[in-house]
């Protein structure tokens, strides 16, 4: 089982760079996101933005983690990628270093959230692009293959419960 304490404790890096942890979100609501730029699912962007706008006023993150897995839909360097998100979506959520999801070398947080059943009762490898781990502040966590999209009455509804428990 997945417990907030696992993920606070994993080591990430910033798209510029910066070493930190995933703690660095500790008390917050967040929504964990394997992206990619040249993916049909791309203008997924838009809705995580606007989640972004809409709740981090009140403890609420989208955490964007570029990932190359899937037909090599991440191609670009940190740089372009950050310059793309924000020039093209006005992505202004943090956005981690590119890692990989699945496979030898996955990374170690996406290690632990792959342990998460999604609706469906499903666990293990993350499927495509966008797909979603929304990391509640007491440490439970809720899975959303890619095709569910940000604004899904369901994520939404999480994401309020947990803000406002």
């Amino acid at each position: 089982m997945t417990t907030r304490a696992a993920l606070d404790a994993e080591k990430i890096t910033t798209l510029d760079g910066r070493q930190t942890t995933f703690g660095e979100f500790a008390g917050k609501t967040v929504l964990v996101v394997n992206v990619a730029s040249k993916c049909g699912l791309t203008p997924q962007y838009e809705q995580l933005e606007a989640l972004q706008r809409e709740y981090e006023g009140r403890g609420f993150t989208v955490v964007g983690f570029p990932c190359n897995q899937f037909m090599f839909q991440e191609p670009g360097s940190n740089e372009e990628i950050g310059e793309y998100c924000s020039t093209t979506w006005g992505v202004t959520f943090p956005m981690m270093d590119k890692i990989k999801v699945n496979g030898s070398g996955r990374h170690p947080l996406y290690k632990e959230l792959v342990k998460v059943k999604d609706a469906g009762g499903a666990a293990g490898n993350v499927k495509w692009n966008f797909e979603k781990f929304l990391v509640m502040r007491d440490g439970t966590v809720k899975r959303f293959r890619p095709t569910t999209k940000p604004d899904d009455p369901e994520i939404i509804a999480a994401i309020e419960a947990d803000l406002s428990a």
